[in-house]
């Protein structure tokens, strides 16, 4: 039984949030993989892609969430990781995948300057553009998905736990 649980989503649904507030509530460790990559590199993700360029830290990004073996513990990712394939793979054999789905409008609101947030855009690509490119990705991998519109932080960790609940076959 896959016991870790992988929050994945666009940037600014609140993965990190929710992920420590499920972390608490479940007795799990919270793992923030974008911290762990800025540890491992020993520089800000913004650095990385920075020095590396958009598909350097992919790779690093893929390299080193492929490379996470937790017990318990929920898993909050990169936006972007969705584009390891073999991180996205290794994510989905022991977690289960909870993609936090949030529309367009809403997420813009939420976000301020993409470039601090150091979100992976390329050169010319707008948030529609990189929104449109992603979501077929996080719907691919998800085994579950919470609609995030119009609900709050402890809504979307309640919501969150009733479906993988529900995913689990657990009353």
């Amino acid at each position: 039984m896959k016991e870790n649980i992988v929050l994945i989503g666009m940037p600014g649904v609140g993965k990190s949030t929710v992920g420590v507030i499920l972390a608490k509530l479940m007795g799990y460790q919270f793992i923030d993989a974008d911290l762990v990559i800025q540890d491992r590199e020993n520089k800000l993700l913004k650095e990385i892609i920075a020095e590396k360029g958009i598909d350097g830290f992919i790779q690093v990004e893929n390299d080193i969430n492929k490379s996470l073996n937790p017990k318990k513990a929920i898993i909050s990712t990169g936006g972007s990781v969705v584009y390891g394939r073999e991180a996205m793979e290794h994510l989905s054999e022991i977690a289960t995948v909870v993609y936090l789905e949030l529309d367009l409008a809403n997420l813009k609101k939420r976000l301020g300057n993409l470039k601090n947030r150091g979100v992976v855009l390329r050169d010319g690509q707008t948030l529609d553009d990189l929104f449109n490119e992603r979501v077929p990705l996080y719907e691919k991998y998800a085994d579950v998905v919470v609609n995030e519109s119009n609900i709050n932080v402890e809504e979307t960790v309640q919501f969150t736990l009733e479906k993988i609940k529900e995913y689990k076959g657990e009353k």
